[in-house]
């Protein structure tokens, strides 16, 4: 082969490697950053349900289906609330048998595949607690973002904001405490959210640019009264929640700060999200990679937010070392480094923001001595 030749033949070899790579890198970053909001996420397996009787329902027996607490179920066309296991019941060895609280969609039959969701609750706050809300536009950015106002007598307003693999129907949880604290709640859906203006480029950013819109939240509950805002944020939310807190120019107005596993580590959580999508491990490095390339450098802003020293009020952190997608070690080294300001509450044996789902008596009380100071 002439040496032009061999020549061309090395670069045409070059260009389709790494056109190969760049579709590969972007295959495996679509997995993490295009998850659709309200899909349970994939980290946890599938169950089959194997049987329901009154108040009970025998699901397949894996650490999944073991851990205490109350939980949501999900499938096609099914959604459920399972509470504790029910030791005593009798069940084939690969199964086991929780309790089942209510059904609030379809029916679980034998043979249904289901995942299990920290969302317990369905549709609004009127609708699954009875709550008297308005359904509200926060103007944005991008457009005006949908919101549930729940009120309160108290001028310390709660800002909560859902994160990966839920919707704000995840911020029911704990709105009902809230709400008997008299403490007004806003709940926002925000870019990508069903109802809420798309991101620009179709893509989640894990709270690097998504934090504007609880920004925008935060305008709004200053301009509707609030004297002083508390942000309780779970996953990306909670990310989006330290953003706000260190770069909103209302920042004066934040009191303090809920996190509920906190994403502190861009990169690891990618890595995860694309694993649990079924991007293959050798893609991962190329993934991080695009993702960059995708969403601009913005790892650099998530570690700054994340910063021990960038903190400036009181934060109550519910994290433990079972959450495969944000490692616990960023927050504990967080905890470490800012004892006068972040109290830590450590869960175990519960998924990514499900730490209310664990304990929620335990959760509610830490939170509840947590805001009284801040009322």
């Amino acid at each position: 082969m002439r040496p032009a030749t061999a020549t061309a033949a090395a670069v045409t070899t070059l260009i389709g490697v790494g056109a190969a790579a760049v579709a590969a890198g972007r295959y495996a970053s679509d997995a993490a950053l295009k998850a659709p909001p309200g899909r349970p996420l994939p980290s946890d397996p599938e169950l089959t349900v194997h049987a329901t009787a009154p108040g009970r329902i025998a699901l397949t027996r894996c650490l999944a289906a073991l851990r205490p607490g109350v939980y949501g179920i999900e499938g096609s066309g099914i959604h459920a609330v399972v509470g504790e296991v029910v030791d005593h019941a009798q069940h084939p060895a690969d199964t086991v048998v929780r309790r089942l609280e209510r059904v609030t969609r379809g029916s679980p039959e034998p043979g249904d595949r289901v995942r299990m969701t920290p969302q317990i609750h369905r549709g609004t706050p009127g609708e699954a607690l009875g709550l008297d809300h308005k359904d509200v536009e926060i103007p944005s950015e991008l457009g005006a973002l949908p919101a549930w106002l729940v009120g309160g007598a108290r001028k310390t307003w709660v800002i909560a904001v859902h994160g990966l693999g839920t919707t704000r129907e995840h911020t029911l949880n704990t709105m009902e405490f809230l709400h008997r604290q008299k403490l007004p709640v806003l709940s926002l859906a925000y870019r990508g959210d069903e109802g809420a203006p798309r991101s620009p480029d179709g893509l989640a950013h894990l709270g690097d640019s998504e934090w504007r819109d609880l920004d925008a939240a935060i305008r709004y509950a200053v301009r509707s009264g609030a004297e002083r805002v508390i942000l309780h944020g779970w996953s990306t939310g909670a990310t989006m929640a330290l953003r706000a807190a260190t770069d909103s120019a209302l920042r004066d107005r934040v009191r303090g700060v809920v996190l509920d596993s906190p994403v502190l580590d861009w990169e690891s959580t990618l890595r995860a999200l694309a694993v649990a999508n079924g991007a293959p491990s050798a893609l991962l490095p190329l993934a991080v990679r695009a993702a960059q390339g995708r969403t601009g450098p913005h790892g650099n802003h998530l570690r700054e937010a994340a910063d021990p020293h960038a903190l400036r009020v009181p934060a109550l952190v519910f994290h433990g070392p079972d959450d495969t997608l944000a490692p616990w070690q960023p927050t504990r080294e967080l905890a470490a480094r800012r004892p006068e300001l972040v109290t830590l509450h450590t869960v175990q044996h519960a998924p990514h923001a499900s730490m209310w789902n664990a304990n929620p008596a335990r959760y509610e009380e830490a939170l509840r001595r947590f805001l009284t100071p801040l009322m």
